[in-house]
């Protein structure tokens, strides 16, 4: 019908279409596991210009969760469990988290840098002297990439179905890269951890795990060899990209971020009312932003859309919400104040009936809500909010401040928040983790160090934009973009000005552009004409489907 329809409408017909479209805001139907986005989108309030005030909550959630890292790390070594207090083995991406939490924890007071010193030596000095090989047991690291998952003494290799992660070594390597740009002193030990930063970095050996040129591959295990799938956009393996790129002795070519960015048009549209690229879990939308400032600067395909990344995130933070207030499946306590879906601990892996319907429930898995990859069985995990902090203030306060009056007295604790909770689950089974509290649902028992980075960071972003403003220190950060094509705002050199504008186009590039823009205001056209029924849950489990992210796989 689309085919049809773009044969015989001109240019006037794509502009009733689009503002149509731009009235009715109608969310696309999809999924993978349940169509829960078939419900109407619920209208949200504009963005506010003015930065909002942190009410003290904050300062006391920034404290606790700083105390995750710098407690529960392991001193002789720098090695930070994935979680605690089960705390079975480590995880090189909370390491990195880790890596970030320590001189934030010196800017406000928590400890003094030489204690941050200290610890970030012995971290950098381990990984720097850890036994690497292709061995399947007693090493920890090959070609400059490291499992996913550490033992917590030895730092070898967990167990056999751990992996050597390209994306986890990445976010290790933007705690270490964090930690070489802030450690800026003309000091015999400051100047070591440059020296060390460098030396692990300039060890990856991206280009080995490119079996798939330009792409790169997302692990290997030594019994099997390289993961079939590689990373492809849109989710959190940007910062891979931008560290690959820059990377002084093993870069992949500028390429990569082409054939990268090739699929976003498989994931843009418009969702709840928000036109951006999706991918349902809100990590996506974080972590690579944790230490790169995406305000302002854009890459062609970003320029083209005529936003920036940061835009995008905000714009899935309120999708997120909007969809929490439709509550399509009818979930316990989702609404303007409770929403949060991102990759996180759940009670179990078990069926059950749920409003007359038979209902799939996981233990730890991503979780979301999008265009893609949908799954919500109700759990919702403050990291979500938290995260989206700087992107989306307005929505993000009030809703902390509504989790922690609401559920802070079994959800908050030492650390901060438990990982997620899920208000609708109260079945009397046997439960993978966590607590069933009387009357108010499952909570998680943990916390995971790769939640609890994004809480902290983005709360010292909001207040002062520190992770960011030492990241754009950092000379290989600056070049993996510039690499990758991005232009504008901090980027630029002091004095010089570049639009943030689409560029001029070719006959054939705007012929192209308006077929595209055509065909994306005919589907939504045709969504807000075709009423959608009511979403009915699916209790077949999924196909197994392209992991999307090792950096949150269920942990064992």
């Amino acid at each position: 019908m689309f085919d049809s329809l773009r044969r015989n409408w001109g240019a006037a017909s794509l502009m009733a279409v689009l503002v149509f479209v731009a009235g009715c805001k109608q969310s696309e139907p999809t999924s993978q596991t349940y169509p829960v986005s078939s419900a109407p989108p619920v209208q949200v309030e504009p963005l506010k210009a003015a930065k909002l005030e942190l009410p003290p909550l904050f300062a006391d959630i920034e404290k606790r969760t700083f105390q995750f890292f710098w407690d529960t790390t392991n001193e002789n070594n720098g090695l930070t469990p994935d979680r605690y207090p089960s705390r079975p083995f480590a995880s090189i991406a909370s390491v990195g988290f880790a890596l970030t939490a320590y001189p934030i924890g010196v800017e406000n007071g928590w400890i003094n840098r030489n204690q941050a010193v200290d610890r970030t030596l012995v971290t950098l000095k381990f990984f720097r002297d850890l036994q690497s090989g292709p061995q399947d047991t007693g090493k920890g690291a090959y070609q400059g990439f490291y499992y996913h998952f550490l033992d917590m003494d030895t730092g070898h290799r967990y167990q056999s179905w751990v992996e050597l992660s390209s994306v986890d070594t990445a976010l290790l390597m933007m705690g270490v890269l964090f930690a070489q740009s802030y450690y800026d002193r003309d000091e015999p030990r400051e100047k070591q951890i440059r020296e060390i930063a460098d030396q692990l970095y300039r060890k990856v050996d991206w280009t080995w795990l490119q079996q798939n040129k330009p792409l790169i591959s997302m692990g290997w295990f030594p019994e099997s060899g390289f993961i079939k799938h590689d990373w492809t956009g849109y989710n959190e393996a940007m910062m891979l990209y931008v560290l690959a790129m820059a990377s002084p002795t093993h870069p992949v070519d500028a390429d990569a971020w082409t054939v990268w960015t090739r699929t976003y048009n498989d994931v843009w549209g418009v969702y709840q009312g928000e036109e951006f690229l999706a991918f349902g879990p809100m990590f996506g939308h974080q972590y690579s932003h944790v230490w790169i400032d995406f305000r302002g600067i854009q890459d062609d395909y970003m320029r083209e859309r005529g936003i920036d990344y940061f835009e995008n995130s905000r714009r899935a933070a309120y999708a997120q919400r909007a969809y929490a207030i439709a509550n399509p499946m009818k979930w316990e306590d989702y609404g303007h104040e409770t929403w949060g879906l991102t990759a996180s601990d759940g009670p179990q892996q078990t069926l059950q009936e749920y409003r007359g319907e038979q209902r799939q429930f996981r233990h730890y898995s991503a979780r979301g809500a999008g265009l893609r990859d949908t799954f919500d069985d109700g759990t919702l995990a403050p990291t979500a909010v938290i995260g989206s902090l700087p992107f989306a203030p307005e929505i993000v306060i009030p809703t902390t401040v509504a989790l922690h009056d609401r559920y802070g007295e079994y959800l908050y604790s030492s650390y901060g928040f438990l990982d997620s909770f899920n208000p609708s689950f109260g079945y009397d089974i046997p439960l993978k983790t966590g607590r069933l509290v009387p009357d108010k649902g499952w909570v998680a028992s943990d916390y995971i160090g790769i939640d609890q980075g994004p809480i902290l960071a983005m709360i010292a972003n909001y207040r002062n934009e520190f992770v960011w403003n030492v990241m754009k220190r950092n000379p290989y950060i600056r070049a993996g973009l510039e690499k990758a094509g991005f232009k504008g705002g901090w980027l630029q050199p002091q004095g010089d000005t570049v639009s943030t504008q689409p560029l001029p186009q070719t006959k054939s590039e705007k012929d192209a552009a308006n077929a595209r823009a055509l065909g994306e205001a005919e589907s939504r056209a045709a969504q807000a004409n075709d009423a959608q029924p009511a979403p009915k849950a699916n209790a077949e489990t999924p196909k197994p489907s392209k992991p999307s992210a090792p950096s949150k796989q269920p942990q064992q």
